[in-house]
């Protein structure tokens, strides 16, 4: 028996559209990222990801004094209340840092739960994921947390309170990029998940923490961190194709291939290979034998399907050569992805209405419960 449905069932809403957005928009089948109108390609050359948070939140690109506005409340932000640095160093240090940062966030919000949605929340929660993650980061290797720099910018603060030193301009304009690129990706299923929680009405810290985990499944944020492991088991490049041919074998999924929306080659993914290139060639070499067999694989697996390595594949390569660790690469993704997040919360908040599709029966027919006594 199913109930009569408005539409055909569609597994995993492909195609679905659930939201019309003037944030970001992903072109599939041209391989294009735009963000409120801006090809992805010139704003992560161009644009520090304080100008791109701006253009997400509002809709346009900062003036100058917008930006050292913009700039000054980030830094104003940055420190965890009270109760959040308590639950923090309350958690065991070999927490998963997507569950600190879930559960950190969750308090470090709490003073503003009843709130409406606003650019400055937005600022005070994109502020405090760097760190959360940095001061975690720390306390596992026994070591004191580094107080944020207000005259330092959003990657150059995150990496200083890392490593307790500055980083030098090329890897900080390396994580730049990176926050840039991975700022927002039309409807993601976190971004999803944020705005089913606030077209409830619910406040932001609620939604964040929902996308939080939604990012952290390994379906969505959590391959980067994959790729390397799976890297390391393959070793070397000779080691590529005999590897591989035995992993599918036995079932075993590539990590960093395929994507829901792109039919060609990732945008974004192209830009971070060039630069997985330059700043990390040992990982280069081995993750260019990798990508070549895999979708020589998969090619052969699925003729019918276009096969590429997704944004996850070489940002594993990048953030490496930054120097975060691998279990930081999810999170790092986040310290990107919250402006986005929040953006679409503002636009869902802004023009609401609840978030809820029908879902189709297909259960038993009406039927009459059978006594206890009877039931064999």
């Amino acid at each position: 028996m199913s109930t009569s449905t408005n539409s055909a069932y569609v597994p995993g809403l492909e195609g679905i559209i659930g939201a019309q957005t003037a944030i970001s928009m992903v072109d599939g089948a041209n391989g294009r990222l735009v963000y409120q109108g801006y090809v992805i390609a010139d704003l992560a050359q161009q644009m520090s990801f304080e100008e791109v948070a701006y253009l997400l939140w509002k809709g346009q690109l900062p003036t100058k004094a917008q930006l050292d506005g913009l700039a000054l409340e980030l830094a104003a932000s940055r420190t965890l209340t009270q109760a959040a640095t308590i639950a923090l160093d309350a958690l065991p240090a070999d927490t998963d840092p997507m569950d600190v940062l879930r559960s950190v966030v969750s308090i470090q919000g709490v003073e503003h739960r009843l709130s409406q949605p606003t650019v400055p929340l937005a600022i005070h929660a994109a502020a405090s994921f760097p760190t959360i993650l940095a001061m975690f980061y720390r306390r596992q290797l026994g070591l004191e947390p580094v107080t944020p720099r207000r005259d330092l910018g959003h990657a150059a603060n995150y990496l200083y309170m890392m490593n307790g030193k500055e980083a030098g301009p090329e890897v900080v304009r390396a994580l730049n990029t990176y926050l840039v690129l991975l700022a927002d990706h039309g409807m993601n299923a976190s971004t999803f998940t944020a705005r089913v929680i606030a077209s409830t009405e619910s406040d932001l810290t609620s939604c964040l923490v929902g996308a939080i985990g939604a990012l952290k499944g390994p379906a969505h944020g959590g391959a980067p961190s994959a790729v390397i492991e799976q890297l390391e088991r393959i070793g070397t490049a000779e080691n590529a194709e005999p590897w591989m041919r035995d992993a599918r074998k036995q079932k075993i999924k590539f990590m960093g291939f395929g994507h829901r929306v792109y039919r060609v080659y990732d945008p974004r993914a192209k830009i971070l290979k060039e630069m997985c290139r330059q700043m990390n060639p040992r990982f280069y070499e081995l993750a260019t034998r990798v990508e070549e067999v895999a979708l020589k694989i998969l090619h052969e697996e699925h003729p019918e399907r276009p096969q590429s390595v997704n944004v996850e594949f070489y940002s594993a390569g990048v953030l490496q050569a930054i120097g975060l660790p691998k279990e930081f690469f999810t999170p790092t993704f986040a310290v990107s992805r919250v402006a986005g997040w929040s953006a679409h919360v503002l636009e869902q908040a802004a023009h609401n209405r609840i978030i809820r599709p029908q879902s189709e029966y297909i259960g038993p027919e009406p039927r009459k419960p059978v006594p206890l006594a009877e039931r064999g």
